[in-house]
């Protein structure tokens, strides 16, 4: 049963001191002893701490929360309370309309859509379409939009700077393959036909440098390849730097851009601190999945985690707990596994990793564990861990203050 709803917290202090493992550990199970298994959680504390650190990061410049590292509609309208953080970026059109039918009044899509049924009501309604700013970089998709379109609300449109880092003339490319925009010229050319079509107006640029915000620096055992990830990251850092602030001065020329956004978790300081940029991107860092333990810069502590109970108890040094197999998206390898996280010492057995059913987990650790007691993962990434769960258990101390649901819990009023 869902507990009291607790009121948003405006504001945190600057650190929030972590407990033991042990202790925390011990919170958890405390806080969901009432509960079945499996269950998700998100310890309050770490995720206010995490938020200010974000802010901290961004030195003064303020921070649009990315939904789909979040994927709870009542963290966002937590975080959004905070001071330094501004507006959400979204990732599909059917969510943004559900945002801004909640309230939220500066929704940046972050990604091209080809939802017709959305563009119809985004198009029918001045309120939504003034809340809701579209990313474009194709002609095509301003036709898609007009063939769908239901009424004559003006369309905010944002453009998509390819970030890439090309190398050896081109023939080298690091970075993900996003926008077909990757010049101030190209910019500038395709806001010039924005512009020129009724019911459309450029308000804003966006360029994601992933192989930057989300590509560790540091990464465990292998300091020759954390070693050259960081020289690649100084250069495309650098390139970008110059290539970003040529584009926005190009841009301006066009349209009158309300903001310029850039960078993610892993890249909060470097882009904060381009001139050209005016706000930064940020979500996965609010609950530290375990992707984002390899970074140098910053040291986030885990607040979303979930909880598996034990089921079995094979032989010494070994315990098998329910499921638990929920891979995250990305190139298929080891780290996209979730992590046996508390008690500490746990470790998947090789042969099977994590299971559909059940998961061995090996280590003195296990001889510890009864039937019945939890096993806390922490996920590879952040918000898809909540297309696993319904809903998710805010802690604060030993208590659950309050149960909320996840995208997935209310699916049906936005999917």
């Amino acid at each position: 049963m869902a507990t009291p709803d607790v009121a948003a917290a405006p504001a945190v202090p600057a650190t929030v001191p972590a407990g033991s493992p042990s202790a925390d550990r011990a919170r958890y199970d405390r806080a969901t002893a009432h509960l079945d298994g499996p269950v998700a959680v998100v310890d309050l504390a770490a995720f206010d701490a995490n938020a200010a650190d974000l802010v901290r990061r961004a030195a003064g410049k303020p921070v649009r929360v990315a939904s789909k590292s979040v994927r709870c509609r009542a963290l966002l309208e937590r975080v959004l309370a905070m001071d330094g953080f501004a507006g959400v970026m979204s990732f599909t059109l059917a969510e943004s309309l559900w945002l801004a039918r909640s309230g939220l009044r500066d929704i940046l899509l972050a990604y091209p859509s080809a939802d017709r049924a959305g563009f119809a009501e985004l198009t029918a309604d001045p309120g939504p379409a003034a809340a809701v700013t579209v990313l474009l970089d194709d002609p095509a998709q301003l036709d898609l939009i007009d063939a769908a379109r239901a009424g004559d609300a003006e369309v905010r449109v944002c453009l998509e700077l390819d970030t890439a880092l090309h190398l050896l003339g081109g023939r080298i490319r690091v970075g993900a393959r996003r926008s077909p925009l990757r010049t101030p010229e190209d910019l500038a050319a395709f806001a010039e036909l924005v512009q020129l079509r009724p019911g459309f107006r450029v308000v804003g640029l966006m360029a994601y440098e992933g192989h930057v915000a989300g590509v560790g620096d540091r990464v465990p055992g292998r300091p020759v390849r954390s070693r050259l990830i960081r020289l690649m990251q100084s250069a495309a850092r650098a390139e970008l730097a110059e290539r970003r602030a040529a584009a926005v001065r190009r841009l301006r020329q066009v349209a009158e851009l309300e903001f310029v956004n850039g960078g993610g978790t892993g890249s909060v300081e470097s882009t904060a601190a381009e001139p050209a940029v005016t706000e930064v991107a940020a979500g996965s860092g609010l609950y530290q999945p375990r992707l984002f333990d390899n970074y140098r810069s910053f040291h986030g502590r885990p607040a979303a985690l979930f909880g598996q109970p034990v089921v079995r108890r094979p032989g010494v040094g070994v315990v098998t707990v329910l499921g638990g197999g929920y891979p995250a998206s990305g190139a298929a390898g080891p780290d996209r596994s979730p992590v046996p996280w508390l008690p500490p010492g746990l470790r998947y057995d090789p042969m099977e990793g994590a299971g559909e059913v059940q998961t061995p987990l090996l280590g003195a650790a296990a001889d510890d564990l009864l039937i019945g007691d939890r096993v806390w993962f922490r996920h590879a990434k952040a918000g898809e861990l909540c297309e696993r769960f319904a809903e998710l258990h805010l802690i604060e101390g030993d208590r659950v203050v309050r149960t909320a649901p996840t995208y997935r819990g209310e699916r049906k009023t936005f999917l």
